[in-house]
């Protein structure tokens, strides 16, 4: 992540100085599907090669692409799909590459999975293609457009540059055969859980995605889920205003494992400690993770999934569109593609991926064939998954946190 900002702060300032002598350094590009209908979209889009660049490390999401996604592409739209997996920090400084060395036309990246903090410094830096989610039909038919998760991504504007693609919710899970029935509902119940449990329970580190939004979770248990609002991304206002979560924090260490001195490195390492049993506990933002690890046989059917009373983080991952995709046409195809009820309903029985569908804007039909899907043991009720849901903590702000959680807490 440092390195990217590097990257980014050099193109910043490189663009500015451009800016100087000459303002078609930093013009738009003119849009080729601008007035097109959209089945003229689709026809121009048949016979093309898209490019979907994403995270590597999600095998079984990257699975289904391959299984379901890729075939469907060929079949409907004759559009050949070609998934690419890369770490999300490798696919955007490629982006920014191709930015500052001015490829402005035939980049080598159509589809891009992307949320958080890389969508606000590729939208802020003008690697993104859009707006363009007013130009899809399924974003209309059925997701709801008004929905918060729609409009802003970690307290961010969207602005059309990016298009739902899958949901997504932190949930807690405990093998209740070693810990119990009786699960916390909030942070003072967490910290006696731990104590009862002492050195039984960790959680990654906030470089880990899942780290840093337990971490973050922490922070709205002890200080309120509008702790951020009018808050500064400036260090000492960041570290004021969760001072109270880090007082917490500190006290939790002394009863997780290695004392807080140390903590997994990311969600993988944690969850090979619960399932060896050197955890009682863990976490993950697959809120239907439960069932399919109990499923495969890889942790005992006395695991349950919990939640805290007063909501978890909830957010949606999205796709977006190069700045300097050759192929437009197509990515919006293949985008309005996995919006549809179809490929969203196949993500969902395959693997359990949240729709980011409005299930009331389904027919009856295509509802109750998502509502028959099975859950899977263990797991919160879909009605609990979908609601207590909290906004994500703004992408700003995510990174100072972190750096706080490094200085003042870890070995506290």
């Amino acid at each position: 992540m440092k390195k990217l900002l590097v990257i980014l702060l050099s193109l910043v300032m490189t663009f500015s100085l451009c800016a100087c002598g000459s303002k078609t350094e930093t013009t738009a590009q003119a849009d080729p599907c601008e007035g097109m209908t959209w089945d003229e979209i689709v026809e121009a889009a048949r016979g093309t090669t898209v490019s979907f660049y994403g995270w590597g490390g999600d095998e079984q999401r990257n699975a289904w692409l391959e299984d379901f996604y890729v075939p469907y592409m060929k079949d409907k739209y004759d559009i050949t799909l070609k998934v690419v997996g890369m770490d999300i920090n490798d696919i955007l400084s490629k982006l920014s590459s191709e930015k500052e060395a001015g490829e402005d036309e035939n980049g080598s990246i159509d589809m891009i999975w992307i949320n958080g903090e890389n969508f606000y410094s590729c939208k802020e830096n003008g690697m993104l293609y859009g707006p363009f989610t007013d130009k899809l039909p399924n974003m209309s038919e059925y997701v709801d457009t008004e929905a918060y998760e729609n409009n802003y991504d970690f307290g961010k504007p969207i602005e059309g540059y990016e298009a739902p693609y899958s949901s997504a919710k932190m949930v807690m899970y405990a093998d209740t055969a070693k810990t119990g029935d009786a699960l916390p509902t909030n942070a003072d119940e967490f910290m006696e859980f731990c104590k009862a449990n002492k050195g039984k329970v960790t959680y990654p580190e906030v470089t880990d995605f899942t780290g840093s939004t337990f971490m973050r979770q922490l922070i709205y248990e002890t200080c309120g889920s509008d702790v951020w609002e009018g808050v500064e991304a400036d260090k000492d206002a960041v570290q004021e205003a969760m001072q109270p979560a880090i007082d917490y924090m500190v006290e939790l260490n002394q009863y997780l494992w290695q004392q807080g001195k140390q903590f997994p490195a990311d969600r993988g390492a944690m969850d090979t400690m619960f399932a060896n049993g050197e955890l009682v506990m863990g976490m993950t933002y697959e809120a239907l993770q439960v069932g399919t690890e109990i499923e495969k046989g890889n942790i005992p059917k006395t695991v349950k999934s919990f939640e805290f009373a007063d909501g978890m983080i909830a957010n949606t991952n999205y796709m977006a569109i190069a700045y300097n995709s050759p192929n437009k046409a197509g990515a919006l195809v293949a985008i309005n593609a996995m919006m549809s009820p179809e490929m969203q309903l196949s993500s969902y029985e395959e693997y359990k991926h949240l729709t980011i569908l409005d299930l009331n804007k389904l027919d009856d039909k295509t509802r109750d064939a998502f509502n028959a899907v099975d859950a899977g043991e263990g797991n919160l009720t879909l009605d609990q998954i979908g609601t207590n849901r909290l906004p994500e903590t703004p992408a700003d702000i995510v990174p100072i946190a972190e750096e706080v959680w490094r200085e003042c807490v870890v070995g506290k």
